[in-house]
């Protein structure tokens, strides 16, 4: 059994970490302290603890207790749990433990909406994926979603130290473990217990003459202080704050966030996102970033990794740097809002592509007005439909270049 497992905290004060949820007074403590299990997702990345606060709740419940696997759990298998209910075996109520909830299909899903409903089994359900996105609405109206966080290096050297307390003891052996190494894990798994825990094991195997140096912690612990799957919420979650620092002119984050998936070789997303960023968050106030933005993404793409990431720093600093303006987001955002409400109207007459009119035509010809006849290349005439004709899409942002077409224009048209 992995030294995880062997030990697996049975109460909830021996749980490293998520005090915003088991400290005195905090919502789930005060939840599991009165006996009345309610329905509830756990939501949060994987080993830190979720399965462990589910256990020890569960355990605690008179209850009649299940334990499910979305991975591997059937229809079937909830049909047998259900065939309990109004049996000896179900009379003081069923607690079903359903982890990864996420894997579950819609129908199986719904198979256990009627019996939650009514009471006669209790959900504690957890899943590593956004739970608003991955379960089923009825199920999540029904539930209190609690959100465990990654726990951090300070209260993952207690489960470390433990753990060589723990592995002396069954082993016989002392370990001399240095400081620097236990820190040096505690930083390196990125808030994860269980891969802590089973770095501590790995380095209390590789010990020499019972001492674990700062060089075996090095050579052993796993670089998972990067949680990224393109699929999950990691992903989106890590692009979502690129483009927040950027858009908040903080270089040094965006350089961060960058880094971690250029590490994870995603420089497609990256890209694509930095293409986004110079048209959403700087546009009119530095257009010129456009096609740099586009000329580095496209180096970054013939030259690929290692050398794409020079390229696509010069891209991110520019940006980050460069005066802002969403003035043209704002504008198009505005302008389809009225064509998808079925704000439109017809084209005016002088705008139509056609020279003749009907027998019913009130104004006959097209009347026409052609700008560059004029002075400036400039001439007042209505171009939207009559419905919107004093609509106004675009507002001038206050950077130097937006500033400076709006003088511009504002002496023209007078």
């Amino acid at each position: 059994m992995p030294l995880a497992d062997r030990i697996r905290p049975a109460a909830l004060e021996d749980v490293v970490g998520q005090q915003h949820l088991l400290g005195a007074d905090k919502p789930l403590r005060r939840v599991v302290e009165q006996g009345n299990i309610p329905n509830m997702i756990f939501y949060g990345p994987s080993g830190v603890g979720k399965t462990t606060v589910a256990r020890i709740i569960a355990e605690s419940a008179n209850m009649r207790l299940h334990k499910l696997n979305g991975t591997s759990a059937s229809t079937a298998d909830i049909k047998s749990i259900v065939s309990e209910i109004d049996t000896f075996l179900g009379c003081n109520g069923i607690l079903l433990y359903l982890d990864e909830i996420q894997y579950l299909n819609k129908k199986q899903q719904q198979s256990l909406l009627e019996y939650i409903e009514d009471g006669s089994i209790t959900l504690i359900a957890s899943t590593t994926e956004n739970p608003y996105f991955y379960v089923y609405n009825a199920i999540l109206s029904r539930s209190t979603v609690f959100e465990f966080k990654p726990v951090s290096p300070e209260d993952l050297e207690r489960a470390a130290r433990r753990g060589f307390s723990e592995i002396s003891k069954e082993n016989g052996t002392e370990f001399d473990v240095s400081d620097d190494a236990v820190k040096y894990i505690c930083h390196g798994v990125g808030g994860d217990v269980r891969k802590c825990l089973n770095t501590v094991e790995l380095c209390a195997l590789s010990a020499v003459d019972g001492k674990v140096t700062l060089d075996i912690a090095r050579e052993l612990t796993q670089r998972s202080n990067m949680r990224y799957d393109r699929d999950g919420d990691q992903h989106y979650d890590l692009l979502s704050a690129l483009q927040k620092s950027i858009r908040g002119s903080d270089e040094n984050a965006a350089l961060h966030y960058a880094a971690r998936l250029i590490d994870a070789g995603d420089i497609i997303s990256l890209s694509r996102r930095l293409l986004v960023i110079a048209a959403e968050d700087i546009g009119l106030a530095y257009p010129q970033a456009i096609p740099i933005v586009k000329a580095c993404v496209d180096s970054a793409m013939q030259l690929g990794l290692p050398e794409a990431r020079i390229p696509l720093a010069n891209a991110i600093i520019l940006l980050a740097t460069s005066p802002k303006s969403n003035s043209a987001y704002n504008a198009i955002n505005a302008a389809l809002a009225d064509v998808q409400n079925g704000v439109v109207g017809d084209f005016p007459r002088h705008l139509q592509n056609k020279h003749y009119d009907g027998a019913d035509a009130e104004v006959r010809g097209q009347h026409y007005l052609y700008p560059h006849d004029y002075p400036n290349h400039y001439v007042k005439q209505q171009y939207l439909p009559d419905a919107l004709k004093d609509k106004v899409y675009y507002h001038f942002g206050d950077n130097k270049l937006e500033k400076a077409a709006e003088e511009y224009w504002r002496n023209i048209k007078k």
